[in-house]
């Protein structure tokens, strides 16, 4: 496979800015995106078994990577929940297929949020990693309107290398993260 645009722009141009930003003097030391991963809970899936297998079908053509079906820990009965029912999906994606997600989701999807104003810096752990909702699956292209039976969101979490949530935050901002102001 080519290798994404935004790894060219990782290695090419971030990198040197990040050296020089934080004076780091190994290259190691320098903060990268070590993983992406996806998840859609499905609180519905409860009285309706169907919407896990829907779900299913669409993270694996957003992310190009087979979701795993997540199941319940632990029965609760205020929400009629069985130990072992399947709740939600999740997909952890890493080299080639988590830049190209990355890209994807800066070029494509995130252009098409209704009043988008940018993403919020403050959704950092305090360990560099970013984690951030999407309030509905139709901003993908891959998305055919007409075969959702459900609007459904989904989390999308950014493992990184990053030691501060100040490194994360630079290294995303320098990959072209629309952070607001």
């Amino acid at each position: 496979m080519s290798e994404s645009h935004l790894l060219q722009t990782y290695n090419s141009k971030v990198v040197p800015l990040l050296q020089e930003k934080f004076k780091y003097k190994n290259k190691h030391q320098i903060p990268a995106i070590n993983k992406v991963t996806l998840n859609i809970g499905l609180g519905e899936a409860v009285q309706n078994p169907k919407a896990v297998e829907a779900a299913s079908k669409q993270l694996a053509l957003i992310s190009g990577q087979k979701p795993v079906v997540t199941k319940a820990k632990r029965s609760i009965a205020g929400f009629k929940l069985r130990e072992g029912m399947p709740i939600g999906c999740m997909v952890t994606l890493r080299n080639v297929q988590m830049w190209t997600f990355l890209d994807k989701l800066l070029h494509i999807a995130m252009p098409r949020i209704r009043d988008f104003r940018g993403i919020s810096p403050k959704a950092f752990d305090g360990a560099g990693n970013y984690t951030m909702g999407i309030k509905e699956q139709l901003i993908f292209p891959e998305i055919e309107i007409d075969d959702v039976d459900n609007i459904r969101g989904m989390n999308i979490s950014i493992v990184t290398s990053a030691l501060t949530d100040e490194e994360g935050l630079a290294m995303m901002q320098d990959l072209g993260f629309p952070f607001r102001k």
